[in-house]
């Protein structure tokens, strides 16, 4: 079988993930012109993206499953024609209803992605390079979110395209991608399988429920829930709360991904550095939680911008790499489907909630800001939780040595 170039690998993933983040993001600008055409509350406004989040968080442990039964990349590619096919299906809808199903469906499509994604590359991936190549992927997302935001705020306010045409648009794209990752890239779950020369390890469920994976799915749950709160509702807050015209938000919302990227690399380059990631994951969360406290509290309109610019550099999309790098090195590589499902459904939970809540508070308090203040509440809870776990976490002997024939063909072309 044709092995995979890690380099084209990470960067078709890489592409994977603009597009994941960029058709998720371009609802967040014209949520406001949504709401008028169906004349819809705050909490229906929070409803439409709790509804995709939900499908999105119910598909990671089947996923897992299905990636070992059928092979990961045809599972990642099906899932991903599905959810292009769903955006651009999101923008012809007529009805609130049809809307919220179109949104369902592109949350089961991208579902696919998270633990089958992760599961190649984590076994193409040397283990002293895993939080850099984690973040480059990761880094995807940035660029996605800020595509996203930037674009429909363009199209819809600037060139008075339509709430819809953003959804049309970036369909075509999202479909071409899927098509190219399932030309280019190989399971590796069934390099894994024709191997002979690597002992096959006894492996069961209760090795992803250690002590070490439970604090890494809570504080992934804690992390997640703000994110997904100011991801979905920062536009619209700096619209209704600030003052910020429409054609603008997009540009300032994208100042959190922008400033992820160096914030990403960095921290992923030193967490394949340091002996022991602990200190470094809690003390992200830590300046994250407090960051999310800091954005809506501040009057300041230059505290604000900066205080975006910080939570890029040391928030969620900062934390990611690391914790995903850790998750690795805690669980045999015959499981990553699975644990990058369980991990990936854990923080997604949070997001089927975060933007309800936040717009149910804002309904009843007249306010975003107390969403965002329970946001930093909860990433200091992960951060506590964190502290529970072991220092040094160890792979079995059956997993260092199938890590180090995996990939010592494939170490030089990687970097």
């Amino acid at each position: 079988m044709k092995k995979n170039n890690p380099a084209l690998v990470i960067f078709l993933f890489f592409l994977g993930w603009v597009f994941m983040y960029a058709d998720r993001n371009i609802l967040s600008p014209v949520m406001g012109d949504i709401g008028e055409e169906w004349n819809l509350s705050q909490t229906e406004l929070g409803l439409m993206s709790t509804v995709f989040f939900a499908s999105y968080a119910f598909m990671q442990i089947p996923t897992g499953f299905l990636a070992d039964k059928f092979g990961r990349v045809r599972v990642l590619v099906t899932g991903y024609i599905i959810f292009g096919v769903a955006t651009y299906l999101s923008g012809a809808v007529t009805t609130f209803a049809l809307f919220l199903l179109m949104r369902a469906l592109t949350g089961l499509g991208e579902g696919t992605y998270y633990g089958s994604q992760y599961g190649i590359s984590s076994n193409i991936t040397p283990k002293k390079y895993r939080g850099l190549v984690s973040a480059l992927i990761n880094s995807g997302m940035a660029l996605g979110i800020s595509l996203g935001l930037i674009a429909a705020s363009y199209f819809t306010y600037t060139l008075d395209k339509g709430w819809q045409f953003s959804f049309y648009l970036f369909a075509i794209p999202t479909v071409i991608i899927a098509i190219l990752i399932g030309v280019f890239v190989r399971d590796g779950n069934k390099e894994e399988k024709v191997s002979t020369a690597v002992p096959t390890e006894n492996v069961s469920l209760k090795q992803l429920f250690t002590k070490n994976h439970i604090c890494v799915y809570i504080i992934i749950f804690c992390s997640l829930y703000g994110f997904f709160g100011m991801l979905t509702w920062l536009p619209y807050y700096l619209q209704t709360a600030r003052g910020v015209d429409g054609s603008q938000t997009g540009i300032i919302a994208s100042l959190v991904p922008w400033a992820s990227i160096p914030g990403a690399i960095f921290f992923g380059y030193i967490s394949d550095r340091v002996k022991s990631k602990k200190p470094l994951i809690i003390s992200l969360a830590v300046a994250g939680a407090f960051l999310q406290i800091v954005i809506p509290y501040t009057e300041s309109y230059s505290l604000l911008l900066t205080g975006l610019v910080l939570y890029g550099l040391l928030g969620k999309l900062a934390l990611d790499p690391v914790l995903i790098s850790y998750i690795a090195d805690i669980t045999p590589a015959s499981m990553y489907s699975k644990v990058y499902g369980f991990f990936n459904f854990s923080g997604m939970l949070s997001s089927i909630f975060a933007p309800y809540i936040t717009g149910y508070f804002a309904d009843r308090t007249g306010s975003l800001e107390l969403g965002f203040y329970l946001s930093g509440a909860l990433l200091l809870v992960g951060a506590v939780a964190f502290l529970f776990t072991d220092k040094g976490p160890k792979e079995s002997p059956v997993s260092q040595l199938a890590v180090k024939k995996n990939y010592k063909s494939g170490e030089e072309n990687l970097i």
